[in-house]
């Protein structure tokens, strides 16, 4: 049984990743394996969370994978720990859409969790209760635990905070004064990644571990955690999905991939978004996953047999992913498979706001003052490396750029829009994957690469 913990808000902006990252460090600092999660596709709060734990940190998304590997899921991620901490995403029970599925609440009715509400309380002291009954009576299938006060401006406000919340019968389980102290700065996609700025990511998560410890009741919110039943699901693996077949393109053979096939996967401070199950699934259908840094590297790992180039800020680094141009042009030359979504995509460009990328693609990269924000059930209407036309996909797609010509075949096709090049052996798209949710993809992949 792991013991767990949904972290919630009315909305975003309450302190949701405040008080997530601040319990899991606090508690880890006190000598627990704390796992962390995050609902929903972000890749930046995840790596707040793996500074705050020392463990990766996993994303639990049913619209991406489905919501029966939900549990499985979080059971592999929280192997080993005494206690998982998950940070829900936007409002409890904003979904996607309309509706309620993948929402915080969904998630937390998967897991059997309790959920704690985290309320912003500046500028209301009485209404709070309000608030919270409203959200604690809406679903009675969830878990209501208690709530933790954000933004407390005085004594005096806690005080009519806690009496008006004594009357609802609902735990106030803390109560975080305002502090301008603990900030993480943001830009055009939402925080900066924890990858980008580590010394500081530390010291940004030790305040808030002191804040949260200082102002909540952490033996109260183990208690809390601790009475999460067990969990009936087994533990998701990314073992083998079945044997290799020859049907991707540039494949030759049949059978299991050899434990000598090398795949390069782009990391640093310009490529820090990704799941960590891909890697998982890769080395499960027989890679070995060799990270290099296209900022400082001047060549891919010896015997690269592919690459894969998953998301993050090129753009921010355009002048030193351009000024890195051996690797731009072993990049440009290599003749194994190419696996890249969103930052993937606009390194691969002839250029990146006007400096030279890759050009692997025949394609311009830009800057554009528009957010393309959300999830896509889509079908690939092309084979690649990856794909099989016909096959669905649901991921998501979250960037401010653009690519010029648009594909004139895209691989992707959605309600209202399409996306993808394909040309063999280079899959690039805006679309972000969980491989999680489609396990073929690696085993594929990695066949083509032999």
């Amino acid at each position: 049984m792991v013991a767990r913990l949904v972290i919630a808000a009315p909305a975003s902006g309450a302190g949701k990743t405040t008080v997530a990252t601040g319990l899991m460090a606090a508690l880890a600092r006190r000598g627990m394996a704390v796992s962390p999660h995050k609902v929903g596709p972000d890749y930046i709060d995840p790596g707040y969370h793996a500074v705050a734990t020392g463990r990766p940190g996993r994303n639990l998304d049913p619209w991406l994978v489905g919501e029966e590997l939900v549990a499985p899921l979080f059971l592999h991620g929280a192997a080993g720990a005494d206690l998982a901490v998950v940070e829900g995403v936007m409002g409890l029970y904003d979904g996607a859409g309309a509706s309620e599925y993948a929402s915080t609440a969904h998630v937390a009715r998967l897991l059997d969790a309790p959920v704690v509400l985290v309320v912003d309380a500046a500028k209301q002291s009485r209404s709070v209760a309000a608030l919270v009954h409203g959200f604690a009576s809406y679903d009675t299938r969830l878990r209501f635990g208690g709530v933790i006060l954000n933004r407390i401006g005085s004594a005096r406000h806690e005080d009519l905070c806690r009496e008006a919340l004594a009357e609802s019968g609902v735990p106030v389980l803390g109560a975080i004064r305002r502090s301008d102290a603990v900030s993480v700065p943001s830009r055009h996609l939402g925080l900066v990644p924890a990858a980008e700025r580590r010394t500081q990511a530390t010291q940004a998560v030790d305040a808030v571990a002191a804040l949260v410890a200082g102002s909540c009741d952490l033996e109260e919110l183990v208690r809390l955690a601790r009475t999460a039943p067990p969990l009936r699901a087994r533990p998701w693996s990314p073992g083998p999905a079945g044997p290799v077949v020859a049907d991707a393109p540039g494949t030759a053979a049949t059978g299991t991939a050899p434990a000598t096939t090398r795949i390069a996967v782009a990391g640093g401070q310009a490529f820090t978004f990704g799941y960590t199950e891909q890697a998982e699934l890769l080395t499960a259908a027989g890679a070995e996953v060799v990270t290099f840094d296209p900022l400082t590297d001047e060549a891919l790992p010896e015997g690269s047999r592919g690459i894969v180039i998953g998301g993050g800020f090129p753009e921010v680094y355009a002048a030193e992913l351009s000024a890195n141009e051996p690797l731009r042009k072993e990049v440009a030359a290599f003749d194994g498979p190419i696996s890249a979504e969103c930052a993937g995509l606009l390194y691969l460009a002839r250029e990146l706001d006007g400096r030279p990328m890759c050009g692997v693609l025949d394609v311009e990269a830009g800057m554009t003052g528009a957010l393309t924000l959300g999830y896509r059930d889509a079908v690939a209407v092309r084979d690649s490396v990856l794909t099989r036309e016909g096959e669905r996909y649901r991921g998501h797609e979250f960037h401010r750029t653009t690519v010029r010509p648009v594909p004139e075949r895209p691989l992707f096709r959605w309600r209202g829009g399409g996306d993808g090049f394909a040309d063999g052996r280079v899959v690039a798209s805006y679309l972000h994957l969980h491989w999680a949710g489609g396990p073929h993809l690696a085993t594929r992949f990695v066949a083509a690469c032999r």
